[in-house]
């Protein structure tokens, strides 16, 4: 197992994390990191942005939001998750999606939700598998998951 941890977004990390790879076919799924970080700039203060490592080595992002006063679907939410192709399959992506859920129970919230797009390479049997269950649709088609804690 490795030695894991999260921290914070930095100037010394996000060279690193905008440079995770992707599997082939996974690239349709996910928007570059870099558009996350610039997104934040909406309501930094809700945003909660971590950088996993594995020693000194940068193999995964996680983002979520977490507003009380939000649209019920966005006020506990897993908005990106990358892990590093070379580092998929063992247990980074797990690691930060408790990572995530222990900050929202700590912020008073009882689920998370997850928005994703279907189709064969995409994120779908990764969350089935870390407990978020299908509980709707997007008007654009995305599947809405929840995460109970």
């Amino acid at each position: 197992m490795p030695e894991l941890k999260l921290v914070e977004l930095s100037g010394s990390t996000i060279v690193a994390v905008n440079a995770l790879t992707l599997k082939p076919g996974q690239e349709q799924f996910v928007a570059p990191v870099s558009y996350s970080v610039a997104a934040t700039v909406l309501d930094p203060s809700t945003t909660w942005q971590r950088v996993v490592v594995d020693g000194d080595e940068v193999v995964g992002f996680v983002q979520a939001n977490f507003d009380e006063d939000g649209q019920d679907e966005f006020r506990s939410i897993l908005w990106r998750i990358n892990v590093d192709a070379e580092d998929q399959g063992r247990g980074v992506g797990t690691f930060a999606v408790e990572a995530l859920s222990e900050e929202a129970a700590k912020r008073g919230f009882d689920h998370v939700n997850v928005i994703y797009e279907p189709g064969e390479s995409g994120p779908e049997a990764f969350f089935l598998r870390v407990g978020f269950e299908p509980v709707g649709e997007t008007p654009y088609g995305e599947t809405i998951g929840i995460r109970k804690l």
